[in-house]
């Protein structure tokens, strides 16, 4: 299993717009992704429920986790959205 820990850089958290840009992107990436706020149950990448049910907010430390080929890249992808403002 590859991980990755990333900040939430947006000043709102994963909420709202930030939730489903990054649940499309999620959804996009030909892998099964979860993503986990530490103390909580790791969710669907690809849920915008799953995601704002997370509480996770600016400055908060998430774990992305995903398993197969192409794992690697799909992370480094994915946490670019989540490293980017919005």
């Amino acid at each position: 299993m590859v991980k990755r820990r990333v900040t939430i850089v947006s000043e709102v958290g994963l909420h709202a717009r930030p939730a489903a840009a990054f649940a499309k992107a999620a959804a996009a990436v030909p892998l099964a992704v979860t993503i986990r706020k530490d103390g909580k149950d790791p969710v669907d990448a690809a849920s915008v429920l799953g995601l704002m049910t997370l509480g996770a907010e600016h400055g908060d430390e998430v774990v992305l986790a995903a398993d197969g080929a192409g794992a690697d890249a799909a992370l480094d992808q994915l946490a670019a959205v989540l490293a980017t403002a919005e």
